[in-house]
């Protein structure tokens, strides 16, 4: 676990639990924050879900609360709000499974509404809803919205993939910018997946009288 300090948050890397018995993952976890409201706008930032009203889920619409006085106790416990985390994390994915059930169950009901809570506590109240579709409208519905949410999802990855990719083409601009006003025409790269022997094998290039050129180390496949 690694821990870092920014003013009062404290971001740690902690051991999440998966769907998965016995496989973990890794995520940022943050604490520390001045108040309630900097600490739900962050989890926001990765929970859209939480505490915003009604939402979508499998074109089924969904309502995601997390009390005040568990968000404070949150705030500034790390455990805690790894455990808060991880029950965030999960709700996509126990929609989509809650959806596939209920699609299965005799007489093929579709389900209407879900709401999931956390108390005070930090316990977990999930309460959903299902019904016949003799003329299928309540299905129609939940496909809409089913498609609004990837269209909406598609849309974010591709602004995502944009801000990465003009990200990625201000760095190499500043980079060959960089190059060309500093170098005087004399440059030689080294790539690879050890820093320390990266540098070891430029620095040896630089001894040798080497001035230019381009060498691999170990390269990841």
């Amino acid at each position: 676990m690694s821990l870092e300090v920014n003013n009062r948050v404290i971001s740690q890397i902690m051991d999440l639990k998966t769907s998965v018995p016995g496989v973990t993952r890794k995520e940022e976890i943050k604490t520390g924050f001045d108040s309630i409201a900097e600490y739900t706008k962050h989890l926001q930032g990765k929970y859209s879900y939480m505490n915003s009203g009604k939402t979508s889920m499998q074109g089924v619409p969904v309502m995601v609360s997390v009390s005040e006085a568990f968000l404070r106790k949150c705030k500034d416990n790390p455990e805690k709000a790894a455990f808060l985390e991880e029950n965030l994390s999960a709700i996509p994915e126990c929609m989509k499974r809650s959806v596939a059930f209920t699609s299965m169950m005799p007489g093929s009901p579709v389900m209407t509404f879900a709401s999931i809570s956390f108390d005070d506590n930090g316990n977990i109240t999930m309460m959903s809803g299902c019904t016949n579709d003799p003329d299928g409208k309540i299905a129609e519905e939940n496909a809409k919205r089913r498609v609004a949410e990837e269209r909406a999802e598609k849309k974010k990855s591709e602004e995502r993939r944009k801000d990465k990719k003009a990200e990625q083409e201000q760095i190499e601009k500043q980079r060959a910018e960089m190059i060309s006003a500093d170098s005087n025409g004399l440059v030689f790269s080294v790539i690879g997946t050890d820093m320390k022997e990266i540098t070891d094998h430029l620095l040896d290039k630089w001894g040798a009288g080497e001035i230019s050129g381009t060498i691999g180390l170990d390269l990841k496949a």
